[in-house]
C-alpha cells in the first residue's frame, strides 16, 4: 500500500492477491498485477486514494466470478473516512447504469464492497465501495464492434443516433468533461470516450468516466470555462446539430425509460437517502425539460454544436 499510495505507479504492476467469497462460504483466490490508473484522480492533491486497474492471469480466472476477464478498471472511493466520497462512487456507478438502461453499446459496471489489505500490515484495513468497469474488448465482442484507434475524427464519421443520444444523457446527467471526436492532444482519441466501428461505416463513440458531472458533483468537480457555466449541477447541451432530427426519437426514448430510471435510484441500497433525495430532483429538472417543447428547445436544439 505504501509503494500503491505513495509512488503511484502506472507503468508497472505491483503483486497482489484478490479474493472473494462464494454463495457456499468457499473462498477464491487470485495472483493479480495491481497500479494505479487515470490522470486526474491519480493526483495526490485531488484523491488520495486513486483508482487502479487490476490484472488477472486467466489461467486463474475460469469458471469464477472473473471468467476470461484480463485486465479491469477499478473506480476507488478517492478519500478515506469521507461518506460523501463513497456516495459519490455509487452515483458514478449509477450514471453508468442508466446509460446501460438506454443502449447495449455502453460499458457494464459491477459494484463491490472492497476489504483493502496492506501485505506489509503497516496499514489499517479500509472497506470501502468501488466497481468495475467492463473491459473494451469486452464490449467489442458484446456487441459486434472492432475498437478503432484514431487520434481523431469528424462529427460526419459519427453514428448519427447512438451520438443524439449519448448527448442527451450526457445532458442528462450534467457533464461536460468529453468528446465524441478528439482526444486531449498527443493521445488517441477520444477524450472520455472509445471509438467502436466497421470499417467504412458510422461510428460509435461510447462514453465513459462520469465523476464531473452534475450528477455526481464530486467536490473537487469543476466547470470547464469556455462553456461559462458557474457550477457542474448547471447543465450545457453539447450535441451535434447535424445529429438534431435524431432528437424527438432520443426523448422519446428518454420517455419510455424514465420508470427504469427512477428505478435504479430507489432500488440501490448503498445510496443514501438524502443523496437518493438530490439525485432525484436533479434528474426530475432534466425531464422537466425534455417535456417541455419551450425549454426542450432553449436549453437543447437552439444549443446543438
Amino acid at each position: 500500500m505504501k509503494t500503491l499510495l505513495g509512488e503511484r505507479p502506472n507503468d508497472r504492476y505491483l503483486r497482489g492477491t484478490l479474493s472473494y467469497e462464494e454463495a457456499d462460504g468457499s473462498v477464491v483466490d487470485f495472483d493479480i498485477g495491481i497500479r494505479t490508473r487515470g490522470n486526474f484522480r491519480r493526483q495526490r492533491d485531488v484523491c488520495s486514494f486513486p483508482p487502479l486497474r487490476i490484472n488477472f492471469k486467466k489461467s486463474e480466472t475460469k469458471d469464477t466470478l472473473f471468467h476470461k476477464q484480463n485486465k479491469l478498471k477499478l473506480v476507488a472511493h478517492c478519500r478515506d473516512n469521507s461518506e460523501r466520497y463513497e456516495q459519490n462512487i455509487i452515483k458514478e456507478f449509477l450514471a453508468y447504469r442508466i446509460l446501460n438502461t438506454l443502449t447495449d453499446i455502453s460499458y457494464r459496471v459491477r459494484l463491490a464492497r472492497i476489504t483493502y489489505r496492506d501485505s506489509e500490515q503497516k496499514y489499517d484495513d479500509r472497506l470501502r465501495y468501488a466497481f468495475f468497469i467492463e473491459h473494451k474488448k469486452s464490449v467489442s465482442r458484446r456487441v459486434g464492434l472492432p475498437v478503432i484507434s484514431t487520434e481523431k475524427i469528424k462529427t460526419s464519421d459519427l453514428e448519427g443516433k447512438y451520438s443524439d443520444l449519448t448527448s442527451l444523457f450526457q445532458f442528462m446527467i450534467g457533464n461536460t468533461d468529453y468528446s465524441p471526436i478528439a482526444g486531449p492532444e498527443g493521445e488517441d482519441c477520444c477524450h472520455n470516450s472509445t471509438l467502436f466501428g466497421q470499417e467504412n461505416q458510422p461510428i460509435y463513440s461510447v462514453p465513459y468516466d462520469f465523476d464531473m458531472s452534475g450528477l455526481v458533483d464530486a467536490p473537487y468537480a469543476e466547470p470547464n470555462p469556455r462553456f461559462r457555466i458557474k457550477r457542474v449541477t448547471q447543465r450545457h447541451y453539447r450535441g451535434r446539430c447535424a445529429h438534431i432530427n435524431h432528437l424527438p426519437a432520443s426523448v422519446q426514448l428518454f420517455q419510455d425509460k424514465r420508470d427504469a430510471i427512477y428505478a435504479l435510484f430507489e432500488e440501490q441500497n448503498e445510496m443514501e437517502d438524502s443523496t437518493r433525495k438530490r439525485v432525484t430532483k436533479f434528474i426530475d429538472r432534466f425531464y422537466d425539460v425534455i417535456g417541455n417543447s419551450k425549454k426542450l428547445h432553449r436549453e437543447i436544439e437552439s444549443q446543438c454544436i
